[in-house]
Formats: structure tokens, C-alpha cells, sequence
């Protein structure tokens, strides 16, 4: 059989469908700390709903706390939101790092937080 003028020769290979197994691997954690400053009109009970949500929000995104260190009431080197004081809290963490963003995202829209800082503290 000869072929016609221009055409090439097409090869068609059988595909054989691969079914690899994916083994779910539990995140990697690191290792965080977060400062943050609560308003200080906020009573004690509230104070420590407020703490207690916040590590129950690290948990919630697959991260585990070490150490909640509650710094107590300090003055502020300038006013935040007419308060020159604040209700200082420290707590380690770990936790897995694509959901670093969304804790942030929450402690960004919480109205009873002045500020905080999340650090990464595994140094890699």
C-alpha cells in the first residue's frame, strides 16, 4: 500500500491508564508565636472567652498550642483606637503553613484586638 503525496506516517501508541496511590500525608507544622493586644475595657470573663476562642481558632486550623503567656495590662508606646493601654498575650504554636493566612484573616477582623504580630520561630 503506498501512501499519498505529503502525508507522514501516524503511530498511535496504546495508553495504559497508571493508577497511583496517593498517601495522605498529615501537613508539615511550624512552629509560630503570635503577640496580640486585646482591649483593655473588656471585663475579665470576656478577656478569657477571648483568649480561650483564639486557641481554639489554632486548633480549628490543625495547629497545636504549646503555651499561652498572659502578659497582663501595659501601657502602649502610642494610643491604638483612643486606648493607650492593652491586655498583652503571648502564645506558641504549631501550624501547618497554608493556613497561617487564614488565622490571620480572623484575628485581622476581630473588633476586641488592637494589634498582633504572627512570627515564625523555627528559623528555617
Amino acid at each position: 500500500m503506498t501512501k499519498p503525496k505529503g502525508c507522514s506516517t501516524v503511530r498511535q501508541t496504546a495508553r495504559i491508564p497508571v493508577v497511583e496511590e496517593v498517601a495522605k500525608v498529615a501537613p508539615e507544622l511550624r512552629n509560630y508565636e503570635v503577640v496580640y493586644i486585646i482591649r483593655p475595657d473588656l471585663d475579665e470573663q470576656r478577656r478569657k472567652e477571648k483568649i480561650e476562642r483564639i486557641t481554639q481558632l489554632i486548633q480549628e486550623n490543625g495547629g497545636q498550642v504549646q503555651n499561652v503567656d498572659e502578659w497582663g495590662t501595659r501601657i502602649m508606646a502610642y494610643e491604638i483606637d483612643d486606648f493607650r493601654e492593652g491586655y498583652y498575650v503571648l502564645v506558641n504554636f504549631s501550624l501547618p503553613p497554608d493556613r497561617v493566612s487564614a488565622f490571620e484573616e480572623r484575628l485581622r477582623v476581630d473588633d476586641e484586638l488592637l494589634r498582633y504580630q504572627i512570627v515564625r520561630t523555627d528559623g528555617d
